[in-house]
């Protein structure tokens, strides 16, 4: 049993009394303010990331398995549940800032492509075709970019602006990777830029032990509810079952269910993590912890029942990405779409009215894009579109940002005559 009320962290808490809470509480620009607020700074974004139309998008977003129909498979939006509250209890026992966990994990997934990670594999090979040999897709760097620059919220005006999330949030979001196998994680001590230091996924910890604790429950909330599902959709063949059985049965006869496999990583955090070894798992179920992500990518993500998904994913957003950019004319695109309109309305009319939010007024046609335009007063990312690669950029975040169900819509609508 994890020894209640813990509280070791107490003292490096990211609390007001905490020398770094006037840098961690910095956003890019200044919220308007409501007299009668009682949130805190971290309190309020977790709320801004609540209210965002990326957040609610999640609950159509591929995890692992594409099943837009299946009410039972886990979505992104169901993981990002599981990752807030592995890390509200972990950050609740050892003393740290619930408010601020609950923030980093509530956004460290807005970032996501459809399709899962296969979807940031094509969104990648795009990028690297259309926009720069060196760039890469990463969900980490494009959820900082989306709650910088993509993700607008109505202020008391409804005027519609960027979310200005604090600095300890947006770094939660683009340092939590946990794909690198690592154990007593700590803060980095230095301020970065991180959107202009963050070079590849993981590169840097943290910059709060919060952040920590979201980076290492990420991992633990998707390794038992990945295999949950691929028991259920009969992924697992008699062998690979087997295989699990003799994993649990080196721990726990029960491990094979989620709730058991996150409850025993959670408990062993809370009893091994202290501020000198960092946030940490015993050596037993570290090794419990890779052996299962090592037995998901065996038996799941390398599947080759994948194989047919991730043809048709890449069909379905390379067609999208490709009807789109053969309308670029420079501040005339608004022209070629409108032309183009006519033979796909849903998908030409809500490109165009994403376009309309990031460019320059100025460029905008009249009527409702530019009343659209108007109530929008956020960072013109895509400005006169003077390259077609700023059009690709837009296209680009345009896509990124589509539920599964939406692309397979766009798509059906490219095919049907």
């Amino acid at each position: 049993m994890a020894k209640k009320n813990k509280q070791l962290f107490n003292d490096v808490s990211m609390t007001p009394t905490n020398p770094k809470w006037s840098d961690m509480t910095q956003r890019p620009s200044e919220l308007y303010n409501r007299s009668d607020d009682i949130r805190s700074p971290f309190a309020r974004d977790y709320t801004r990331i609540l209210h965002s139309m990326a957040y609610r998008r999640l609950k159509h977003k591929t995890q692992v398995f594409f099943n837009i129909d299946n009410d039972h498979i886990c979505t992104r939006m169901e993981h990002v549940s599981h990752v807030e509250s592995v890390s509200n209890t972990i950050a609740n026992n050892l003393g740290l800032n619930t408010e601020l966990t609950r923030a980093i994990a509530m956004g460290h997934d807005l970032g996501h492509a459809p399709f899962g990670h296969h979807g940031e594999t094509i969104i990648t090979n795009l990028c690297k075709q259309y926009i720069s040999d060196d760039m890469t897709f990463w969900h980490e760097k494009n959820g900082l970019r989306f709650v910088d620059c993509v993700e607008l919220l109505a202020d008391n005006y409804n005027n519609y602006k960027n979310l200005d999330l604090t600095y300890a949030v947006r770094d939660g979001i683009i340092s939590h990777c946990g794909e690198v196998d690592e154990n007593g994680l700590k803060p980095r001590d230095e301020l970065i830029v991180l959107e202009s230091d963050f070079k590849r996924p993981g590169q840097f910890s943290p910059a709060t032990w919060e952040g920590c604790i979201v980076k290492l429950s990420d991992k633990i909330a998707y390794v038992g509810r990945d295999i949950e599902d691929a028991i259920q959709l009969g992924f697992l063949d008699d062998e690979a079952k087997n295989t699990l059985r003799k994993m649990a049965k080196a721990n726990d006869q029960n491990a094979i269910n989620t709730t058991v496999i996150m409850h025993n990583l959670i408990i062993d955090v809370c009893q091994n993590s202290d501020p000198e070894k960092g946030i940490c798992l015993s050596e037993k179920f570290l090794k419990q912890l890779n052996t299962i992500k090592q037995f998901n990518y065996d038996k799941i993500y390398y599947n080759k029942r994948f194989e047919a998904f991730k043809k048709y994913s890449e069909l379905v957003l390379t067609q999208l990405f490709e009807t789109l950019y053969s309308t670029y004319d420079g501040k005339h695109s608004f022209d070629s779409l409108n032309l183009m309109q006519k033979y796909y309305p849903t998908l030409v009319a809500s490109f165009a009215k994403w376009l309309s939010r990031y460019c320059e007024t100025n460029i905008v046609p009249t009527g409702e894009l530019r009343n659209e335009a108007f109530c929008c007063e956020n960072q013109k990312i895509y400005g006169m579109l003077d390259s077609k690669e700023i059009y690709a950029q837009a296209i680009i975040d345009f896509i990124a940002g589509m539920t599964d169900r939406f692309a397979v819509k766009l798509f059906n609508e490219l095919i049907s005559y």
